[in-house]
């Protein structure tokens, strides 16, 4: 089995064939409403075809067309008329492709045997066979659980769940999580604890009914610039808006109600909210009586909680608690939708509770245009947490706790109980663990800890004392270049399999183009590795179709129903939401209709929740808050959009917002200084943020980073870390921190085209926000 097996090749759905003649399909009505872009992206090569696919980046997933030459070759995009996009593409999407072809692939297993050596470009076999014999090396001397596994949400689900196999039972540890851990945990915890199920409770059309929509923490505009469309669809209808941010956001720009709040404080908002709608009897009384428990615990807590109380906390007017109260709970219909602004904290998990109790107190769940969610990061952020890679979770979203849960398990997977590990620990936990030598080597699949996880010095301390580790990756990424072992995998373009959108609507993405020669699939590889380890006959998979369809058995009768999902209705309708428990079942487009939810009494589980102040405490010395987020041209750590030229001229390095207050101009150095350390950034001066508060993107490396800064206080019940406040000050420097180019491997050099703005020393020339000083 190999990644160019002409077997596979044949099984990706055939491609559509193009008359230039033609505009591509779905961009005519494009074409007549004066879609300017879409008359530039017509097909005009003899031969071309279009692949559709979905975009690899946020959980939007959008759909899209591959264009690919008569050499098999992706060269460019094309628009789709999907449900989920109606033709849009963000800045990434429209740039995804380019990573297909890139020159900085790595194209050959890079091995040395130590950090003091230099990477060579080795044979798969000699690759394959160092990295087994280290695993049995280290397990042998120190035991199955000094060897641990981290996978990625980015990574298809068919992948995502041989992650968490592998680790289980070719790996025999219980070590196995992945940066979905960074991501939205947090939203996991409380959606368990209140409804039973992890996942958002609308699909995204749902938006387009409400007659309120709340969006806290989240910078939809630039993260999930194609949601947006669904946000004005509301606005268009009469909607208000309700944006809950310490930033003014291009969204937040044209809310009715912008509530600026402090960092770390949002608990004590909905909290305060709540207080409102329940003494102006806003509350639904009859939903409340007939599907939930808890509501008498939670709104005694909550007159814990006056507006003028939460006024002081927050850093707001009590009078706009008072309004977003009205606003919200005097709708007939209302939404809210958070995202990590809400989440990346050590009481994250209280923050989404707090949410869920406003929409479940005013009956606003299970209903058109009426509901709550999650804005999933990741493209797979919402499947890659399904299946198995999770610590504490089996596919189907098992509990690994449960002895019937684990007992189902193991009959799928053809092991006895015995053998399955127990709970392992978090990505933060383990990097600790590694610090202690308890995890002692490594495997990393689709992540670069050393930019996503917070307290840089801490990650690379414990990565450093590893004994042996192996990443896989199509770029060499920051935390790659660290290890002894990088193994050349595929871009998503190379390969097909699912993703579970924001809405939980599971998309099929297909292959266009074979992979370079000496590019292998991460199935490919963990099959392999599997088979080395003697377990090879629970890793007889030829590809991603055979792992899809254990995934839907492994899946079958679990709150994470997939079992009615196949790859040909997928092709067929162009996404199913799950829960699916049958072929003919339609999917599950809005969650706890008729009030029911998936614990066994049915109700809604609400839970008390009380504010607490931040990990990290403000002083003289530290009298600011540092918060941090994404950027529209980049994602995540950067490891993949760094290297494209458009976007790195776009936006070529990170910068701090400050207040004019503070007296900076922009592009003045600025020396951000927290507790664990100091770096230096251009100042973009702007009114669009709270003078108390400063802002930096996180999708650089060192010295540019913005988690070589964050605290790694983790929240005590998802174990998400608090990236979203810290304890910092400002101050006057001399130099700008220079950005560092993209890792390239052995005899490479950085693609010319992505490094022609990285060395401006000034932030972006794009307005940030209201009263954003203009370049000169």
């Amino acid at each position: 089995m190999t990644a160019t097996d002409p077997a596979k090749a044949a099984s990706r759905p055939a491609p559509i064939p193009l008359d230039p003649s033609l505009a591509p399909p779905g961009t005519r009505n494009f074409r007549d409403a004066g879609g300017i872009p879409a008359d530039r992206w017509h097909a005009d090569q003899n031969g071309e075809t279009l692949v559709p696919t979905h975009c690899c980046f946020c959980g939007v997933q959008c759909g899209m067309y591959l264009r690919v030459d008569s050499g098999g070759k992706v060269f460019g995009v094309e628009p789709r008329n999907h449900d989920i996009n109606r033709m849009r593409l963000c800045p990434k999407g429209i740039n995804a492709y380019q990573q297909v072809n890139h020159p900085d692939r790595l194209t050959a297993p890079l091995m040395r045997r130590s950090r003091e050596d230099t990477f060579e470009e080795v044979s798969w076999e000699e690759a394959l066979d160092f990295t087994v014999s280290e695993v049995r090396r280290i397990q042998g001397a120190h035991g199955n659980d000094a060897f641990g596994l981290l996978g990625g949400a980015s990574l298809y689900s068919e992948k995502t769940y041989l992650v968490g196999k592998f680790a289980r039972v070719a790996l025999k540890t219980r070590h196995v999580d992945y940066n979905g851990r960074l991501c939205m945990v947090s939203a996991a915890g409380a959606n368990k604890l209140s409804f039973g199920i992890d996942r958002a409770a609308n699909p995204f059309s749902d938006i387009l009914l409400t007659d309120c929509l709340l969006i806290a923490g989240s910078n939809v505009g630039e993260c999930f610039p194609v949601m947006t469309q669904y946000l004005w669809g509301a606005r268009d209808r009469g909607a208000s808006l309700i944006v809950v941010d310490p930033r003014e956001t291009a969204v937040a720009r044209t809310a009715d109600v912008h509530v600026a709040l402090k960092p770390g404080t949002d608990s004590a908002f909905f909290n305060a909210v709540l207080h409102v709608i329940v003494a102006e009897g806003l509350t639904d009384e009859a939903y409340l009586a007939a599907h939930t428990t808890g509501w008498q615990q939670v709104k005694e807590t909550v007159q814990d909680y006056p507006p003028e109380r939460a006024a002081g906390i927050c850093g707001v007017p009590a009078e706009q608690i008072v309004q977003v109260a009205r606003m919200f709970g005097g709708a007939e219909k209302a939404m809210a939708f958070h995202a990590r602004g809400v989440e990346h904290h050590s009481q994250g998990v209280e923050n989404c509770l707090s949410i869920i109790n406003m929409c479940v107190a005013t009956g606003n769940l299970g209903r058109p245009g009426a509901g709550y969610g999650t804005i999933t990061g990741q493209g797979n952020g919402q499947g890659g947490r399904e299946h198995g890679q999770k610590a504490d979770l089996l596919p189907g979203g098992r509990s690994i706790t449960n002895p019937e849960h684990r007992r189902q398990i193991c009959e799928i997977w053809g092991i006895e109980e015995s053998e399955l590990p127990a709970a392992g620990t978090s990505m933060m936990e383990m990097v600790w663990q590694m610090q202690r030598r308890e995890i002692r080597g490594l495997i990393g699949i689709c992540n670069n800890p050393f930019v996503s996880l917070p307290h840089y010095a801490v990650v690379k301390q414990g990565y450093d004392t590893l004994e042996f580790h192996a990443q896989f990756d199509f770029f060499l990424s920051e935390t790659a270049t660290n290890a002894h072992v990088v193994f050349p995998v595929t871009v998503w373009a190379e390969d097909e399999g699912v993703m579970a959108n924001t809405e939980a609507r599971v998309v099929k993405h297909n292959k266009a183009q074979e992979p370079p020669a000496g590019v292998r699939t991460d199935t490919w590889v963990m099959c392999e590795l599997a088979k080395r380890l003697g377990v090879g006959d629970k890793f007889d998979f030829a590809g991603s179709r055979e792992v899809f369809d254990e995934l839907r058995i492994a899946s079958a009768g679990t709150v994470n129903d997939y079992y009615g999902i196949t790859y040909e209705r997928l092709e067929e309708t162009g996404g199913i939401m799950w829960p699916c428990p049958s072929t003919d079942h339609p999917g599950t487009p809005r969650l706890f209709e008729g009030g029911r939810t998936h614990h066994p009494d049915g109700k809604v589980h609400m839970q008390v929740v009380e504010w607490h102040a931040p990990m990290d405490p403000y002083t003289e010395e530290y009298p600011l808050s540092l918060t941090t987020g994404r950027t529209v041209a980049h994602f995540l750590s950067g490891n993949q959009t760094r290297r494209l030229g458009g976007l790195v001229e776009q936006t070529p390095r990170p910068w701090v917002e400050v207040h004019p207050s503070h007296g900076y101009r922009t592009g003045d150095p600025v020396r951000v200084v927290t507790r664990r350390g100091s770096e230096v950034f251009p100042a973009l001066v702007t009114e669009a943020i709270r003078p108390d508060t400063v802002f930096i993107p996180y999708h650089w490396p060192v010295p540019t980073a913005a988690n070589a800064l964050t605290i790694d206080a983790l929240d005590p019940r998802s174990k998400i870390p608090e990236y979203k406040v810290c304890a910092a000050r400002i101050e006057p420097a001399e130099k700008i921190d220079e950005v560092p180019a993209p890792p390239t491997a052995p005899g490479h050099e950085a693609y010319p085209q992505a490094q022609v703005s990285r060395t401006d020393p000034l932030p972006p020339t794009s307005s940030q926000g209201r009263g954003t000083a203009e370049r000169s």
